[in-house]
């Protein structure tokens, strides 16, 4: 049962994080101008965000998600504008000569910077839920070791997409010229922008 729970949190994880969306754009980025290690490193911060929110669904903390899901608008106003800062100084950042500069300090800002961007999208949690319900895991009754399984599982296989892509990004790294590099941080910040004002836009309907 344990098992089948994990492999069922991992199909789950996995399948939330591979669309392409802000995270995706910027994990891609870094691990092009800075390498895998800052890439991979920006995705465990969305996997850890992923495992959280599942962890609210599994454990099925009801006045948890409906606090998250009643102040959407604050959330969505600050990752909007952390977006569209992150897009700005994306855009304008020059590429980075070796990918080894990416120090500790460095790596701990990647992660913190995709967890909160991930964080500050509560709805996510919505589709937790509703992946959920759909399999028959909504609140895994009340079970917490089952619960505890299906959080691990959510996060090892949002983890393993992000461990995917950092690595088949890194190995074109090598072929890209400073200038092609250049190019990378200006459409990749011009697409962050772009997310960050698609969310604040929204607020406004």
């Amino acid at each position: 049962m344990g098992i089948a729970l994990f492999l069922r949190g991992l199909l789950i994880g996995f399948s939330i994080a591979a669309p392409v969306g802000p995270i995706g754009v910027l994990c891609m980025r870094r691990t092009l101008s800075e390498g895998r290690a800052a890439g991979l490193v920006s995705g465990l911060g969305a996997a850890t965000a992923d495992g959280i929110y599942g962890s609210i669904a599994g454990f099925g903390l009801t006045f948890v998600s409906t606090f998250l899901v009643s102040q959407q608008r604050w959330f969505r106003l600050v990752g909007g504008l952390f977006l569209c800062y992150l897009g700005i100084r994306t855009f304008l950042a020059r590429p980075a000569e070796q990918a080894a500069r990416a120090g500790g300090q460095g790596l701990l800002g990647a992660y913190t910077s995709t967890l909160f961007l991930t964080l500050t999208n509560p709805l996510t949690i919505l589709s937790f839920a509703a992946i959920y319900a759909g399999l028959g895991l909504g609140g895994t009754g009340g079970d917490y070791g089952a619960a505890g399984m299906l959080t691990l599982g959510v996060f090892c296989g949002s983890a393993f997409w992000w461990l995917v892509l950092s690595s088949l990004v890194s190995i074109f790294r090598a072929r890209f010229s400073p200038k092609a590099l250049q190019w990378v941080n200006r459409v990749s910040g011009g697409i962050i922008a772009a997310f960050g004002l698609y969310a604040l836009v929204g607020l406004l309907r």
